[in-house]
Order: structure tokens, then sequence, then C-alpha cells
């Protein structure tokens, strides 16, 4: 039965499965009516999206879509843009996606403060342009025939098929112009979709999307914020109280009738020369310090660290003005063949591919001192001339000599790939028995062929100031020189091994490469057993294949070179502008930076030399074998006795076995990297039987109650599966994963009241309960060395034996805790008002949730020694969207604002402080479009109306700022064609 939504009657399709329509929807009220019908009949919880017309999904981005999903909060990243979700409060790492109905990973990378980049099991929907896929459906409870792994949400997303379509022949194009007010470029976005009925029984569909943009952030980083003493502490005085790791005044710094000085000799307690005296901080570096500014920093002291002079006092650590500009390309294209040839049989080949192609340059000029040890020039080199902190002792306004400033460049290349092909079948024999099946393989690629940065440096400035005295969230930053000149910075190797770096190049883990191969089969049977009731039981196999790897390049090859003669930093610098009237708040007009084009053509980027794991590299493995089969009961007694239930009812039994391996590191003066690599291998598997139902009581046609309970697992993060590790036999200290972790497992129970009361109209109100049996975490733990499983090679040459205790970093399985919450959603609309009052729809929804996690901060032989218990990573205990829309039989416009609350983004922070955070943030959106002719239509979008900024911060009391840019709004304008 076909359907044109923007004139069939929506009460007559209340009782249509969707599956078994044709759906052709026009405007973004059908699309609503559609999702509301879809719902409706589900006897899971489930909400959709549908696309409001061919090729136009709602927003110009999936992860925004879902924003008027209750329940759903956006995580957003590089430009503002949409990335992942979390659902219910639990974070991207427990969201399946499955594509064409196939499970599929999509990773991509970004700017370090959003992660770096995600290989690991979280689904970022950037990587896929929106024009792509015809509806999107998120399944918040689960069902025995829908694959484990998701303890938030099940995400479908699907493209459109040929045979759906109520017109023999389709064709639809669109053309953009994308405009932000940050980068104040225009740039081109387009998109085609073209489906043909060959016959009744074949048909074809294409599309392909493309889109190109050039992104531009400005904005504030401090990198992180630290005590004054958390880069160590300068005994030189050998007093009962050590001494501040900043330079003391003349004459030094009195303290119980003892005088300090710090430092107090040419060389400090670490045998570098830095040329101190009773004068000098350091060579050429005159002490200025006062007594009051000193006293000040001196006597703040955090209750837990009371002894520590400093140690409540708390400073930014490389705070820095940042721009951050990125070219992307993003296209993608599907081709589908379609086989219906009769009601009972349909048959599909999909094929999906895009490509996210981004080079990000990052640009950034920033006092290091702060964030420096002595052997750098670093605290114990700073005057303090004057200081001042809140009562929390977070700085308010501090005024420095001798700090060492560094404007550094970063370029960062990475590409996301994504490609699938799936076979899927359905076949009824007759009226009680049916089977469907799917095959299909896909694979996830993210290459980063390089990423590097260059830097030079001004050594020992005066009169560096930071000032949070406006009450804003973000400091003015005082250089106290010209920063636009290339003439006031240095850039070449160090003088001689006691010289600190003065500007230079460095390699961050490129090239490098994350890979997943999947592939899917699985078959179903459904049997027809009587009025109401059905049996499904089915199978499936899923190989899940993780391979990443980073070469490492040749130590004599990262070796800093001096500029050539004739050559000045002038000729190979560029000005970073624009700042000053972008971000305010002092930000300088321009700064000087390197040109990384002009760099590289000196240099030659190209002649590094690299190795792979023979001689440095790594390489890891995780390769996950799934077989899981299940039998499921659905019932519906409509008809059979006074009271209207339907549902399912049934068992899931899944069997995982893993093989994870990896190289671990060992010093190797042989190798032209330093290093060689020692190959480990670990197999296991688990098991898992996972019960669930699905309950919905019809109390009359519009009310319903539906409740629904199940145990569910979400398997750890993949590059936590790898048996890697990073050891520093000198400090007794390293880094390692954990292939024994176990499944993030839970009992879930919701119940939810649907009211629809009119058509396309919708009050909902739901309760979940989420028991986290088990949480992974990553925990610093004292742990002997023998028991780590590592080879003791990795000893060789050094003080350490087996038996001593190593401080390790290591992800553990945990004990989880509850997660509770309630959503409330209105879809109304608002046709009863007279006249063209009667066009307008009213969107709303809001969700609260509250978690109690058991964190443990710190173990010793994995068993907890410190704990807290804090939010979920993740969770925002509020969020909310609203929609006002108004559309006739020409024109159609809408307003979203979507709040969200703050959440954790890491716990613990560094030493004093408990958390990392993300502050609330309210983004507002508006889309319009005018039907100029029955085939031709304008479109406007604009994204992020008021200009928000996103702010993330350290500590839940303090709430110093850590990172905040302004994105700007995005304006996009095109024109549909349609035939």
């Amino acid at each position: 039965m076909a359907q044109d939504a923007s004139a069939a009657d929506p009460a007559a399709q209340q009782n249509v499965p969707p599956d078994e329509s044709e759906i052709v929807v026009q405007g973004f009220r059908a699309s609503l009516n559609s999702a509301l019908n879809q719902k409706r009949e589900e006897t899971a919880a489930v909400d959709s999206i549908v696309a409001e017309d061919i090729g136009k999904f709602p927003d110009s981005n999936l992860a925004e879509s879902m924003q008027r999903v209750p329940g759903v909060a956006l995580s957003r990243g590089d430009g503002g843009e949409g990335r992942n979700i979390s659902v219910r409060g639990l974070g991207a790492q427990f969201t399946r996606v499955r594509i064409n109905g196939m499970e599929g990973t999509a990773q991509t990378g970004s700017s370090d403060i959003y992660g770096a980049g995600n290989s690991g099991r979280s689904f970022d929907f950037s990587v896929f342009p929106t024009e792509i896929f015809s509806s999107l459906a998120v399944r918040k409870t689960t069902s025995a025939d829908v694959e484990e792994g998701s303890l938030g949400a099940t995400v479908d997303l699907n493209a459109p098929k040929p045979m759906n379509f109520d017109k023999d022949f389709v064709f639809s194009a669109t053309a953009r112009g994308v405009y932000n007010t940050i980068s104040k470029k225009v740039d081109p976005r387009a998109s085609l979709i073209v489906s043909k009925k060959l016959n009744d029984s074949w048909g074809v569909l294409a599309s392909v999307a493309y889109q190109k943009r050039h992104v531009r952030e400005v904005g504030y980083s401090a990198v992180d914020v630290l005590s004054a003493n958390a880069n160590g502490l300068d005994t030189d005085g050998n007093g009962p109280i050590p001494i501040l790791p900043y330079c003391t005044p003349v004459g030094g710094f009195v303290q119980n009738g003892v005088t300090y000085v710090s430092p107090t000799t040419a060389t400090a307690n670490n045998g570098v020369n830095i040329g101190a005296n009773a004068a000098n901080c350091s060579a050429g570096n005159p002490r200025t310090s006062t007594q009051a500014a000193y006293a000040t920093v001196f006597n703040l002291r955090r209750a837990d660290a009371a002894a520590i002079p400093g140690s409540g006092a708390f400073l930014p650590r490389l705070p820095r003005y940042v721009n951050s500009e990125q070219d992307t390309k993003r296209i993608g294209g599907t081709l589908t063949i379609q086989f219906t040839p009769d009601d009972d049989t349909d048959i599909s080949f999909d094929m999906l591919y895009s490509r996210y192609d981004v080079e990000r340059r990052d640009n950034y000029i920033a006092a290091m001192s702060f964030g420096r040890l002595v052997n750098e020039l670093g605290q114990a080199t700073v005057s303090v001339r004057d200081i001042e902190f809140d009562e929390n002792g977070s700085l308010v306004y501090g005024l420095f000599d001798g700090v060492n400033v560094r404007s550094e460049g970063l370029v960062d290349h990475f590409i996301s790939d994504f490609k699938q092909g799936n076979l899927n079948f359905r076949h009824r024999f007759n009226d009680t028995l049916e089977i469907t099946g799917l095959f299909g393989i896909n694979q996830s690629v993210w290459w980063g062929p390089k990423r590097f940065q260059t830097f030079m440096d001004a050594i020992h400035t005066d009169g560096f100031s930071i000032d949070f005295r406006d009450g804003g969230a973000t400091p003015k930053i005082g250089f106290g020189f010209d920063v636009s000149n290339p003439a006031n910075f240095l850039y070449g190797p160090r003088a001689n091994a006691a010289a600190p770096v003065t500007g230079g190049f460095s390699f961050q883990g490129k090239p490098s490469k994350a890979q997943t191969d999947n592939g899917t089969f699985e078959l179903n049977t459904l049997w027809n057993v009587d009025q109401g009731l059905k049996f499904k039981v089915g199978g499936q196999y899923r190989e899940s294949d993780f391979n990443s790897y980073n070469l490492a390049p040749y130590t004599a090859d990262l070796a800093i070179r001096p500029l050539p003669a004739g050559t000045s930093l002038a000729s190979i610098t560029r000005q970073i502008s624009g700042l000053d009237n972008l971000w305010g708040n002092g930000a300088p007009a321009s700064w000087a930076a390197i040109d990384p084009d002009k760099w590289d053509a000196l240099f030659d980027l190209d002649a590094v030399r690299y190795c792979d794991v023979d001689c440095g590299g790594s390489r890891a493995r995780v390769r996950e074998e799934v077989k899981s089969v299940y039998a499921m009961a659905t019932f519906n007694t409509e008809g059979l006795f006074p009271l209207t239930l339907r549902g399912d009812v049934g068992v899931r039994y899944v069997r995982t076995d893993m093989l994870a391996s990896g190289y671990v590191p060992i010093t190797a003066a042989s190798s032209p990297t330093g290093t060689r690599r020692v190959y480990t291998q670990v197999n296991r598997g688990y098991t898992d039987w996972l019960p669930s139902a699905n309950v919905v009581w019809e109390i009359n046609r519009d009310l319903f109650l539906r409740l629904a309970a199940a145990k569910v697992m979400s398997r750890p993060d993949l590059p936590s599966l790898t048996p890697t590790s990073s050891i520093t036999a000198t400090t007794q200290s390293g880094t390692i994963n954990n292939p024994f972790l176990d499944p993030i497992r839970a009992d879930t129970f919701d119940a939810a009241l649907e009211w629809y009361f009119k058509p396309g109209s919708l009050l909902s109100v739901a309760y979940f309960k989420k028991n986290i049996k088990t949480f992974v975490q990553r925990i610093t733990s004292r742990i002997q060395f023998s028991e780590l499983g590592l080879p003791a090679e990795l000893l060789a040459g050094t003080p350490s034996t087996p038996a001593d205790f190593f401080n390790v970093s290591q992800p553990f399985n945990t004990p989880g805790g509850p997660l509770e919450g309630v959503e409330v959603n209105a879809q109304v609309q608002l046709d009863f008002l007279p006249g063209f009052l009667g066009n307008f729809g009213v969107l709303a929804n809001y969700t609260h949730v509250t978690s109690t996690i058991n964190y443990c901060l710190t173990s010793v032989n994995g068993a907890c020694t410190v704990g807290t218990t804090a939010d979920l990573i993740g969770l925002s205990k509020n969020t909310a969207s609203g929609t006002l829309f108004y559309e006739d039989s020409k024109f159609s416009i809408r307003g979203t604002a979507s709040y969200r609350d703050r959440y954790i983004r890491g716990i613990p922070g560094p030493a004093g402080s408990d958390i990392q955070g993300n502050s609330p943030n309210v983004f507002v959106d508006a889309s319009a479009s005018y039907a100029i002719t029955d085939n031709i239509k304008a479109i406007l979008e604009v994204q992020n109306l008021t200009d928000e900024r996103n702010n993330l911060y350290i500590d839940s009391t303090r709430r110093d700022t850590l990172f905040q840019t302004r994105i700007g709004r995005t304006f996009n304008f095109g024109v549909n064609f349609q035939f």
C-alpha cells in the first residue's frame, strides 16, 4: 500500500506496520507523522526520524537530528559539528549502530581536547553525509532478535530502496552553499538521488553526496590546570619545608626564620647548568619575584597536601590562544538493486561508501614555563611579580617574568573510509512460515598519514600576564613583547646538552592506521502458530577484526637541524590573524607562526624514514568471533480477549571468542629507533544468556502502557583489550592494557505511558532503570613486575628486578552502580487552532537521569585502596529539546533549541582536582524551505543561531576553564530539484 504522507489520513495508517508499506513523506510534518506511526506499532521502545523528502534529512548532520529524540544527548567535535551521541546517560561506547541491518563501526580523528581520535567501538556520525540515508531509529529497549552489545541504545541507519517509492522514476538533486561567520568562506555541498523501477520486479537506486568545508575555531586553552607544586619541588634550601618550583626573590624567601633561595647555585639539583646566582634565576634572567606575590603562592595549601607550599594554588599549565582550521571533504554514496517478484519475496543488494578527509592545522601562542620542569627552564626560572587567587585557589590575575613563550603549529591529516556490501532477503513460503536473512561485510579505516608539530620559542620574556578579573571563563593573556615579529623568536637545536629547546619539530605517532573488518551472517525463521501468536528463532555469526599500527621514525631523522645559512625565520613564517576580532578578550591582532608548507619544503618531511614492528613500530589486533542463537515468541491478544496485550519474550545465547595480540617495546641500542618489539598473544572466551521481554498494554485505542525488562551487555573498548604496554623501568612506571576485561553487564527495566490523543500527536512519560553490575576504569595500581605477565627483558640494563613493584595504569573491571531516569515527550499538531495558526506544531522533550558509579582512584595489585562515587562519565543529569514549526503547502519553517547539562569527561582530574567536566550548553538551529514550483524548492538552514560556545573545565568546585572556542554561525542556502 502506497502512502503519500502529505495527503493520507494519518489515522488510517495507525495499524500498518512500517516495513510492509511504501512510505513517501513530503515535508517535516509528514516525516513526524510517519515516525510516530512507526513508534506506535513497535513493541519495544523505538523512536524514529524519517527523511522529510527524497534525499533530505531534517538536519545537516545525523547526530544533530537525534537531539530531538527523548533521552539523546549530542557530543560535538571540531567546528561544533555533531560527532556522537549518548542515550539515557550512557555514552557513545555503549551505543551500537547498524547500517542497513548490519552492525558497523565508524572512526575518525579530532583535536586532542576532544579525544584526538576514536579507534574503538564508538560511532562517529560525522563520517557520513546525511543525504544517503532515508531514516534512522533509536531502539532503547532490546528484544531477543536484536544482537547484543548495547547498554544505551541500538541505532538503525537505513538507505532508501527503489521499490519503496510509489513512482517508477525518481530524480532529486540538491545544491547548497555553506557559509560560516568565523571561517568567512562559502563552501559547496551537493547531493543526487536517482531511482528507477525497471519493471514490476526489479529496481535500481543510486545516490551520491559531496561536501567541502573550511572550518575555523578560535579561542583559549589551558591544556591542564595544575597546582603550583605540580612540576616538582626544589629542595636546594635544605630546610624543613620544601620550596616552591618558582624563582625566589632577591635575598631569598624567609619561612620560620630560615631563608630559602631557589635555585641557589649555578647547577640545579638535576645537574643541568642554568646559570642561577644571587641575582639571576638563570643565565640572563634576573630575579624579580616580590616577597608578597611569592608568599601568596607559598601559603596556599590543599587540605590533603598541607605540608606542601603552593599545593592549593591552581594555574593554567599552558595558557594559550588557539586558532584551529580544517579543510574537510566528505563524500558518500549508495547503490541498491532490489528484486521483488511477488508480495512474498524481497531480495536486495545494498552497497554503501563514505569518505571523510580532513587536514587540520592548529596554531597556538602559549606560555610554556608553567608546564615545564627546571631542565627546560620551567617554573624554577619564572619570577612572580604580582598574583591573586580566589577563595577556591583559582588564579584571578598573575604577572610574571622569565617566561618562555612558544608559537606552535600542528598539522594533522586523517582520512576515514567506510565500505559496506550486504544482501538482505525475505521469503514467505505460506501463511505460517517465513524466513529472513542477511549476509554482509563492511570495513572502517581510519588512516593518519601525517601528524607533526613545528615550534619556535622566545626565552625569558618579561611582563607576561594572565587576567581573569573581568569575571569571564577565559583570561586575557599579555605576552609582554611583539609576538607578530618572527625576529623575537628562536629556532634550532639545543646549544648544548644543558640548554633548553628553542624551536624545532616533533612527530606524534604517525603514520598510523586503525582498521576494523566486520562480517555478519544471520538467518531467522518466523512461524505463525495461530492468530496473535508467532515464534521466531534464528542464529547469527559475526566476526570483527580490529587491527592498528604505528610506524616509528628513525631516531637520526628526528634531530632538529638549524636553519640553513641565509634563511631567516621571517622567510618560513606566516601571520595568524583575526583573533582579536573573532575572539577578543585580549587576543593579539596577529602572531608569527612557522608555515608548515614552507618548513616542509625546507627540511623535506617525506625524507623521514620509518620502521615497522621489526625495529620500533607497533601493531595490535583484537579479533572477536561471536556466535549467537535466540528464541522468541511474539503475541497479540487483540480480538481474542477483552484485554489487548502485545509484545515479545525471548532469550539470546551469545558465545564470544577473542584473540588479542600486540607488541611490547624493549630498548635496543642497535635499532634505528632505539627500540624493538616482542610479540604477545592472548586467547579467551565467555558466554552470556540474555533474556528480554517487551509488553504493550493497549488500555484503549489511544492509550498505551509499555513495559520492558532485559539483561544486556556491552564489550570493552577495543584498544583497551590489546595486550600492549609501555614500561619505563628507570622510574618503575608504565601503562598496560588488559585483554582479560569482562564485558559491562546490566539489568534493565523500562515503563512508559503513551497517549496518542489525536492523529500526529503524542504525550508520553517513561521511567527507566539500569543496574550496571560492572564497569571498566583505568586505574593506577602498585603491582609487582612479575605479576604483569611481561618479559623480563624489559628490565635489562636497569636497576629494576621482577620482584620490584611498579606504578602501572591499567584498565580493570570495577563495581558499577545504578542508573535511573525519567523522560517526558510531547508532539502536538496545533491544527485545532483557527486559520494559519493550525499549521503550527510543537515538539518538546525532557530527560532527567541520575547515577551512582563507584570509581576506584588508586589500588594495589588490582584491589581498590582509594575510591569515590560520582555520576557516570558522559552523563548529563538534564537534557531537553524543543522545536516550534510551521508548515503549509508552500512554506515550512522550524526552530530547535537543545540543552545539555554539565557532565564529567574524565575522573579523576590532576592532583587536587576531582574531575574534568563539560559545562552546560544550549544550541539553537533553524530551517526553512519554500516550494517555488512543484519541482523546485528553496532551502535555508542556520546552525548555532546564538553563537554558543562549548566550555570544558577542571574540578567540580573551582571549574577552572580548560578549553573554550568560538565556532560561529553556519548558514546553508540552496535549492532542490525533484522530478
